[in-house]
């Protein structure tokens, strides 16, 4: 097996890894409270990570140390909004679908925030996932937009704020401290937000304590790592698209696990979704080489 093929399954049992967390996560917080769950999670998780890069934070200035705890804080509201989302939902697949969009916002908030126009790939995906938006939130007596999913939509346009600041502040800061640090600044604002608006029960079922372990353990820190380890040998092209299967996988495992339904109306939704991730994903790459085909 090439190294190219292996980064590409390695890849893949990421975005199943990173389904099964939704459901992980689901399971843990009807037994904890939700940003309390969150700021535990990541905070063993960034420990989990910090024997690695002890180094480099040994190293790293103190004004990087800063900017990589402001981005932290963008990552950290961005999961407390989608926590909540998931506390209130009783659909998480087409939650994943509207998180799923927040690859399609970063252009779009790249735009005002430094200038950088959105390709032209943007404005011809941008019909198919506002129409997909739309049939997410049409009910059976029309127009029906819950709660869930304006905070679903909410914490996709801020973990899209949190990709733009990211991509700039990871050209000064090794990848891997920077997550680490994230994940723990993270952990940090769940504690202080569960904290300040929660109660935690008085006893945890020892159930609730296997989801939160392998939320923590699979869907945190094994994530990240096979996530770095198969974007190293990987083409970017490849890896989007991959990436993409995410909320597919989300669909099916809330299917399998809960026995969710979904209307031919909010399907299709999703359906449309997808298709505007993988139209402004690949696309260049088709243009590419349909003009190379064409000489």
């Amino acid at each position: 097996m090439t190294l190219d093929r292996r980064a590409d399954l390695i890849l893949i049992a990421t975005t199943m890894l990173a389904a099964a967390g939704w459901i992980f996560s689901k399971e843990a917080i009807q037994g904890l409270p939700p940003f309390g769950f969150i700021g535990a999670r990541f905070v063993l998780a960034s420990l989990c990570l910090l024997p690695f890069c002890y180094s480099a934070l040994k190293q790293v200035k103190r004004r990087e140390l800063i900017r990589a705890m402001g981005v932290g804080c963008l990552l950290g509201c961005s999961l407390l909004l989608w926590i909540f989302s998931i506390s209130v939902s009783e659909t998480l697949g087409e939650g994943a679908f509207i998180m799923s969009l927040s690859m399609l916002f970063v252009p779009l908030i790249a735009w005002p925030l430094f200038r950088q126009r959105p390709p032209r790939m943007f404005w011809w995906s941008l019909p198919l996932a506002v129409g997909g938006l739309m049939l997410l939130a049409l009910g059976g007596a029309g127009w029906q937009q819950s709660a869930s999913q304006l905070w679903f939509l909410c914490a996709a346009l801020t973990l899209a704020l949190h990709f733009n600041v990211n991509s700039r502040v990871v050209r000064h800061v090794p990848p891997l401290l920077l997550t680490c640090i994230q994940l723990f600044v993270t952990g940090m604002i769940g504690w202080v937000a569960s904290l300040s608006f929660e109660t935690w029960p008085e006893t945890i079922l020892l159930s609730t304590w296997g989801w939160f372990a392998m939320s923590v353990l699979l869907a945190t820190s094994l994530r990240y790592v096979m996530q770095t380890t198969g974007q190293k040998h990987s083409t970017a092209a490849n890896a989007a698209i991959i990436m993409v299967l995410e909320p597919v996988w989300t669909v099916v495992l809330s299917i399998l696990w809960y026995g969710e339904t979904m209307p031919i109306h909010k399907f299709l939704g999703c359906c449309l979704i997808l298709s505007a991730l993988l139209f402004y994903r690949s696309g260049p790459v088709i243009l590419s080489w349909l003009k190379a085909k064409t000489r």
